[in-house]
């Protein structure tokens, strides 16, 4: 069984958990940019939460099921019709035989997620079937390509409505703890980094986010040998203007990481949109 794009908008890829353990070859970890959107997905239509889905990034997702499904659309808020009625987010809805699926734009957050049961079966490579640009695996989808479905739980989960928090508008607080490079910045600098608010530009994609704000300044001109990057990673490069590594991250990099991201707030960060404000905080 199977689903067929009509239209991809910006990006819509295939991301599960993504890949972990092949950073010494140079591959990241990659996979979903909101690892707990896709595993709410999962979650409601009975999937294991490392089971593979369509990331759509700012709608414009269209498709039609060539059998009847189950989905649920999870991640950004923003309108979602199924045969043209309009259906909610984070819940379980019905997908019946040559009906057409449509995620539109957002009007919280970027990013959205869509689940099916049995999840998308698509091929593995490296122990994921997520697409990576940095890593070349996989391609994003295009109009016209058949999507291959797993084999559907027995059971479904009964449930209507995941009551989740919708993706921020405004200004967002991400938690954060002290990276391993802190101590290439003084008090003022690390001072800085906590206290002022910075803008999201619109350098920002899969592999991270560009802030803009006062420059932080590092304490020592030396350069930094390349180490090993991750998810969440805030990275300082010369020009002081911090950017946030998502999924598609490097698997290393040579600029100084004072801060890194929990797991929760680099979901959050995937949802950011040009123009909103950020502040970090420590938390622990």
């Amino acid at each position: 069984m199977s689903f067929v794009i009509e239209a991809s908008g910006l990006l819509a890829s295939v991301q599960d958990l993504g890949r972990p353990g092949y950073a010494r070859l140079g591959v990241s970890r990659g996979g979903a940019a909101d690892r707990g959107a896709l595993r709410l997905a999962n979650r409601l239509v009975g999937n294991p939460e490392d089971a593979a889905g369509i990331e759509v990034t700012a709608g414009g997702f269209q498709a039609y099921a060539e059998r009847d499904l189950l989905l649920a659309v999870t991640g950004a808020v923003g309108p979602v019709r199924i045969g043209g009625r309009a259906v909610g987010t984070n819940a379980p809805e019905t997908w019946r035989h040559g009906e057409s699926l449509e995620i539109g734009a957002p009007t919280a957050g970027l990013r959205s997620y869509l689940g099916v049961a049995g999840g998308v079966a698509t091929t593995v490579v490296l122990g994921s079937r997520s697409y990576s640009r940095l890593g070349d695996l996989g391609a994003p989808l295009s109009a016209g390509e058949r999507v291959p479905v797993g084999r559907a739980p027995g059971k479904h989960p009964v449930v209507e409505h995941a009551a989740v928090p919708p993706p921020a508008t405004g200004e967002l607080t991400l938690a954060a703890t002290l990276g391993p490079r802190a101590g290439w910045f003084d008090e003022a600098a690390r001072a800085t980094l906590l206290a002022e608010s910075f803008t999201v530009t619109g350098e920002l994609d899969r592999t991270g986010v560009r802030l803009d704000g006062p420059a932080i300044h590092r304490m020592t001109d030396a350069e930094l040998p390349s180490e090993g990057m991750m998810r969440g990673a805030v990275q300082i490069p010369a020009g002081g203007r911090p950017i946030i590594f998502l999924s598609d991250h490097p698997a290393t990099g040579g600029y100084p990481v004072p801060l890194v991201l929990t797991p929760a707030a680099a979901d959050a960060a995937a949802q950011l949109v040009p123009g909103m404000s950020v502040r970090f905080a420590l938390c622990g």
